[in-house]
């Protein structure tokens, strides 16, 4: 059985709220995710193949993730 911390780390991205500045709007709309704020912090969900790709936008865009 995989580890619930590999599952989850392929099917989030947890981000400061601020990095998402201008581009929150763009990320919805190319991608099938959804994205949860909580206080200072940002929480993007969706499905392995999605989080890969919007690693790879949010890594053009010049956020690097943790």
């Amino acid at each position: 059985m995989p580890d619930p911390s590999t599952l989850r780390d392929s099917t989030q991205i947890v981000l400061p709220r601020r990095e998402l500045d201008g581009i929150r709007s763009s990320l919805e709309s190319e991608f099938t995710v959804s994205v949860f704020t909580n206080g200072e912090e940002c929480r993007i969900i969706g499905s392995p193949v999605e989080i890969k790709a919007v690693s790879d936008f949010l890594a053009r865009q010049g956020i690097s993730i943790p």
